[in-house]
C-alpha cells in the first residue's frame, strides 16, 4: 500500500477546561532582542493560543525556544529571541494545558496499538536493534517525499570519504529524493577533494590509501575553488566535473554551508556569520517534511531545534515531520532526543553503509 501520512487528531475544545480557558495574554518587548517576564517558549509540538477573536488557533510554523509575536493584524509569528524587536507582542504563560490560553498537543499523532506491556525488553534502539523495518519504511516515505514533500539532508563530511557512498548519494539526488542540503565547511571540502583528486584528506576514497603529498590536497582545493571565484563557478568552469556539490548545483538543489571556528579556508559559499547561518538554515528547516540527519551531531542538533513535528499545509491539514538521525554512536542520537527533538528516529550505523543501503533499496522499488 502506498505511503500515506497518518491522520492528525485536533484537542476536543469542547472540553471544558478548553472551552472555558482564558485568552492568551501578551505583553510588550523591552527592547530588541528582549523578552517580557513570563514570556512563553514554543516547542516541537503543536501549540494552541485562545485569542479573543479567532478562538483557539495553531501555531502554523513553530519550533523549539522560540516565541510568539502577535502582529497588529492578528497573525501569529514564531521567532527566535534575537529577532523580536521592541515594542512586539510577545505571548507569556507558562502553563500549556490551556489554563493560561497555551495549549501544547502531543497527542496528535499517537500511534495506534501501542504495547500495554508495563516491562518489555528492547524498548529503546541500540547498536544491536534490528533496522530492517525502518529502511523498508524510509523507502515508502521517500517515494511519498519525492512527489509530495521536500527532503532536508544534513550531512556530515564521512559520507563523501568513500566512493561507494558518495556516488549513491549523487544517486539519490538525481532521482529526486534530495530537495535541500546542509552541511559545514568540511563536508564541501572533502566532496570537491574528491573530484580533483580522488581523495578525502588525502585518503584514497576506495583504497583507502594515503596518496603522496595527499595531506595538502584539502587545502589546494580550497585554494583552486577561491581562485575560481566560487564552488559554482568552479563547475561552471569545469574545474570540477562530479561530486556531490556539483550534482547539487546542476540539479539546482538549494544548499547552505555553515562556518565554524575550525574550518580551513573556507569555502566562498560558507557562510561564517554564525545568525546568518541560522537564518539561512532556518529558511530550508522552515520547508522540511522529513530530515535526514547523517553522521553530524552539531548540525543534526542545529536543525532538530529549528523542526516541528509538524507541518500546516496552505489548506490546514496537519502532517507529520519526520526526522532520522544516521550515526554509529548511541551517543550522538540520545544526545539529539535529550536536546528536545524527541520525535527523531534513530538508525544505529555508518553512513557509509546507510546511504548505500538507502540507494540500493529505492533502486529497486
Amino acid at each position: 500500500m502506498p505511503f500515506q501520512p497518518p491522520p492528525y487528531t485536533s484537542p476536543d475544545f469542547s472540553l471544558p477546561h478548553l472551552a472555558d480557558a482564558p485568552f492568551a495574554t501578551f505583553r510588550q518587548a523591552p527592547g530588541d532582542g528582549a523578552l517580557p517576564e513570563g514570556y512563553h517558549a514554543t516547542s516541537v509540538f503543536p501549540e494552541y493560543l485562545h485569542l479573543e477573536h479567532g478562538g483557539w488557533r495553531i501555531l502554523a510554523d513553530s519550533r523549539m525556544d522560540c516565541v510568539v509575536v502577535r502582529e497588529v493584524e492578528g497573525a501569529l509569528l514564531v521567532r527566535e529571541p534575537r529577532c523580536v524587536r521592541g515594542g512586539d507582542m510577545v505571548a507569556c504563560g507558562r502553563g500549556e494545558n490551556g489554563e493560561e490560553g497555551i495549549l501544547v498537543h502531543t497527542e496528535g499523532f499517537a500511534p495506534a496499538g501501542r504495547s500495554a506491556e508495563k516491562f518489555a525488553f528492547r524498548s529503546r534502539p541500540t547498536w544491536e536493534s534490528p533496522f530492517s523495518i525502518d529502511y523498508d519504511q524510509l523507502y515508502e516515505l521517500l517515494q511519498y517525499e519525492r512527489r509530495h514533500g521536500f527532503v532536508l539532508w544534513v550531512l556530515g563530511p564521512a559520507v563523501v570519504f568513500d566512493r561507494d557512498s558518495r556516488q549513491a548519494l549523487i544517486s539519490l539526488i538525481r532521482e529526486g529524493y534530495v530537495h535541500g542540503v546542509t552541511a559545514g565547511n568540511g563536508f564541501a571540502v572533502h566532496d570537491l577533494e574528491g573530484a580533483l583528486y580522488g581523495t578525502a584528506l588525502g585518503q584514497d576514497i576506495y583504497t583507502k590509501q594515503q596518496a603522496p603529498g595527499g595531506h595538502y590536497h584539502h587545502l589546494d582545493t580550497i585554494n583552486a575553488v577561491r581562485r575560481a571565484g566560487s564552488i559554482r563557478e568552479a563547475v561552471a568552469s569545469g574545474l570540477i566535473r562530479d561530486g556531490v556539490m556539483h550534482e547539487l548545483i546542476r540539479r539546482d538543489v538549494p544548499f547552505v554551508l555553515a562556518g565554524s571556528i575550525r574550518d580551513d579556508g573556507p569555502l566562498p559559499e560558507v557562510e561564517s556569520d554564525i545568525a546568518l547561518a541560522q537564518d539561512r538554515m532556518r529558511d530550508l528547516a522552515c520547508r522540511a517534511t522529513t530530515v535526514i540527519a547523517l553522521a553530524t551531531q552539531l548540525h543534526a542538533i542545529a536543525v532538530g531545534n529549528m523542526v516541528p513535528s509538524y507541518r500546516v499545509s496552505g489548506a490546514g491539514t496537519v502532517r507529520p515531520v519526520y526526522f532520522y538521525t544516521i550515526d554509529m554512536s548511541e551517543f550522538v542520537v540520545t544526545k539529539l532526543a535529550n536536546r528536545g527533538s524527541l520525535t527523531a528516529r534513530p538508525i544505529l550505523t555508518n553512513a557509509q553503509d546507510f546511504v548505500v543501503i538507502l540507494n540500493s533499496g529505492l533502486q529497486r522499488l
